[in-house]
């Protein structure tokens, strides 16, 4: 839209650690903070309106959590953002005249993009916010009116904010797993009376074969058989369109939930704290797998033969008044069926639950060996792996072939006390028949009727071990599910649309979960915003924990780490590492290009910053001795670049989003010393006016830095401007932890 005219005066912020009230309606201020997100115009909007309405939230944190691809939001994850902000949000198709006023502000829908209508003046002109200035300006109404396409978008405060934050916690009580499949409780519910009906239909053919013997062939009625035949045929057609349908309710209940679940688990996997993850990954991805097995439970037949149980009480009731005495043999014979079922499933739960922490030990080993593949060979390990491999292998084979034999001795005895109940019931039926209490018809319907009754029941002992299997890994599930998360719905962070550079570590104490050893013991330290801090130390002194907490992976147990005089535990994650460029120790790159991985957390940055980060860390050299340039293949984890380019890609990635700290754990380990000094010439500049953490061992990175903090065993041993440190440690003047602070 070209809303042609002057543009409002620049919107001010208000203060960061203020927290934002609730305010609606049009005659809000319209002093905003804006940062515009010209590639994701709807993204732009919500950002704006959200800050119109004082509940001031970053584009990073509105997107955090749902599937933004390169393309921008779609209006679904628009209504999904916003609802999730606290906002209520629907996108109606409406004529302009007939928006109210007191909806304002408002996303309409216009032929080149979404804009956001602020109001109406009354000389006939419209306020508007465009995303691709990210400005406030005044234009044309007519103009606006005729490019409208007739779709708007109405985004409202909830006008109760603890009534939402209420019913927030409610939905967070709901069982993530029961919750999801009780959304399609319709379905089912569509399901159980189908099984109804069809568990009605499936006595028509015993009563018409009772009818046959008893009434047809005795008087010779040929027309009654044809008529009866009829029927039946309609029966069964209608059986085949209630089973087909059935069949398509739970399939359909099925990718519901599936498509929900899926989503919601890999949400809790990228939510969930470092601390909260699992030691092996291995054992992890197992844990993943399993929401498979549990999947398929609810969808496949395993359910219908749960949902035919019941009705084995319908089969009882008519036999008892077809042929009275013969229905206590088979109440009996499904008694026996279910004691000894029951019985089974005490041994059978164990083994089990053993087989499924077998599986995952297996899964861990298998994952290890795949990631670990080339210094496996290197190393000459692969008798190890295959020794641990084949003794797990005989442990999950041992524990399944148990699984199988009692699942099989419970299937066996039903089918045992099947073929004497049908027995039974024939003996029975004669001693009747001669007594003239029972017809001959009567007696082949019962035992069919009766066999329909025991089907679901000779199946139990299969049901019962697919149902001891999805308790296990629902429990496994359920144990990632109640994992901590990163950001909880319940808790509103700060909003801090910048932040300063400033870090400061205050007693400072942490222990990594399931270690007893403390990585950090009482640090105190302040980096100043800009300053340029090296911290170096022995092996295991603590130097890549300080940056872990600095990122908020990790929260301390004793002290306090500030950013920018705010508590870390404050600020929202998303918001904090928006402002943090990380060069890990060990470099990670995923599968892609290496465009894809400079811009990995930055999809929308443009080629310019791309082209600027690559010179400064060298990544430019790489790309031009490829013939596919910045579109040259990456695989897992930096497959088919060496150790230098995969961190030249990483130093790049961490500084294409112009962050306001720089934190660099061993960036040139893997670099020669040529590669190195250019990295270091490039980096000098770009590094102007941004904090810098530098964990390093290496001496020629120092002229990086101006100030030394030197660690022993989680304790600062040393702080000062980095000439005076260097020389104190050449002169044997800082003394480790165990023997005293420096001098």
């Amino acid at each position: 839209m070209a809303v042609g005219g002057e543009t409002d005066q620049t919107p001010t912020a208000a203060s960061p650690d203020q927290q934002p009230e609730p305010r609606s309606g049009p005659q809000a201020d319209d002093s905003v903070v804006l940062s515009a997100v010209e590639s994701d115009p709807l993204l732009a909007c919500l950002e704006f309106i959200s800050a119109f309405h004082k509940r001031p939230y970053s584009a990073k944190v509105l997107v955090a959590g749902l599937p933004v691809g390169p393309e921008g939001m779609t209006p679904q994850i628009f209504l999904k953002a916003a609802e999730r902000a606290g906002f209520r949000s629907k996108i109606v198709k409406r004529s302009f005249s007939r928006i109210p006023i007191d909806v304002y502000p408002v996303v309409v829908m216009l032929a080149s993009g979404p804009v956001v209508l602020v109001r109406r003046t009354e000389d006939g002109r419209a306020i508007a916010f465009l995303p691709e200035t990210g400005s406030v300006e005044t234009g044309s109404l007519d103009e606006l009116i005729e490019n409208y396409t007739g779709y708007a978008a109405f985004v409202r405060p909830e006008v109760v904010l603890e009534d939402f934050e209420q019913s927030t916690r409610d939905d967070d009580k709901k069982h993530w797993f029961w919750g999801t499949i009780f959304k399609s409780k319709g379905l089912y519910l569509q399901v159980m009376l189908a099984a109804v009906v069809i568990n009605m239909f499936a006595m028509t053919v015993p009563l018409f074969t009772m009818n046959v013997y008893d009434r047809v062939v005795p008087n010779n009625a040929i027309e009654t058989l044809y008529v009866l035949a009829i029927g039946a045929g309609l029966v069964f057609v209608f059986d085949f369109i209630l089973k087909t349908l059935r069949g398509l309710f739970i399939d359909l209940a099925g990718k519901r939930a599936d498509v929900i679940l899926a989503c919601r688990i890999f949400d809790q996997l990228l939510d969930m704290k470092i601390a909260s993850r699992p030691q092996s990954a291995g054992a992890f991805a197992s844990t993943l797998k399993e929401f498979e097995s549990v999947r398929d439970f609810f969808t496949s037949a395993t359910l219908i033969s749960f949902v035919d149980l019941p009705f084995a009480l319908l089969f009882l009731l008519v036999i008892y008044f077809l042929a009275g005495p013969p229905v206590f043999v088979f109440i009996a014979a499904i008694g026996l069926v279910l004691v000894y079922a029951l019985l089974v499933q005490i041994p059978l739960g164990r083994v089990v639950r053993r087989y499924y922490k077998e599986n995952q030990q297996r899964h861990g080993i298998l994952i290890e060996t795949i990631n670990g593949l080339e210094i496996i060979k290197s190393i000459g390990a692969e008798a190890r792996m295959r020794y641990l491999w084949e003794g797990l292998v005989g442990l999950t084979a041992k524990s399944s072939q148990s699984s199988r034999a009692w699942s099989m001795s419970a299937q066996n005895f039903a089918a045992l006390i099947n073929q004497v109940s049908n027995v039974s019931v024939v003996i029975v039926g004669v001693h009747l028949l001669v007594e003239g209490e029972m017809t001959m018809g009567g007696i082949i319907a019962t035992v069919m009727l009766g066999s329909r009754a025991l089907g679901p029941f000779t199946q139990l002992s299969q049901l019962l071990v697919r149902l001891n299997q999805t308790r296990a890994s629902l429990g496994g599930l359920n144990s990632m599910m109640q994992a901590e998360v990163e950001r909880p719905p319940e808790k509103r962070f700060l909003h801090r649309p910048t932040l300063e550079g400033s870090v400061a570590f205050d007693h400072v104490s942490f222990t990594y979960p399931g270690r007893e050893a403390p990585a950090l013991r009482d640090i105190s330290f302040n980096i100043k915003a800009g300053e340029h801090v090296g911290i170096i130390g022995r092996i295991g002194s603590g130097k890549s924990t300080v940056a872990k907490l600095v990122m908020g992976l990790y929260d301390s147990q004793d002290g306090m780490v500030t950013i920018g005089g705010t508590d870390l535990r404050q600020i929202d994650p998303v918001d904090l590492r928006r402002e943090i460029g990380y060069v890990p120790q060990e470099p990670f790159l995923f599968r892609g290009t290496i465009r894809d991985n400079i811009a990995a957390a930055a999809p929308h940055v443009s080629d310019e910053k791309i082209l600027n980060a690559a010179r400064l860390t060298g990544v430019d050299e790489l790309v031009r001795q490829s013939p596919l340039g910045y579109d040259t293949p990456v695989g897992e984890r930096g497959d088919g670049l060496s150790g230098g380019q995969r961190q030249a890609v990483t130093l790049a990635r961490a500084i294409v989003r112009d962050p306001a700290i720089v934190i660099m754990d061993e960036p040139t380990s893997s670099m020669d010393a040529r590669t190195e000094d250019e990295l270091f010439k490039g980096l000098k500049d770009s590094l102007k006016g941004r904090t810098l953490l530098l964990v390093t061992h290496r001496g020629s990175l120092l002229g990086l830095v101006d100030r030394l903090i030197v660690m022993d065993s989680g304790t600062v041993v040393a702080d000062g401007p980095r000439q005076k440190v260097v020389e104190d440690l050449a002169k044997g003047r800082v003394r480790s932890s165990k023997s005293g602070a420096a001098k």
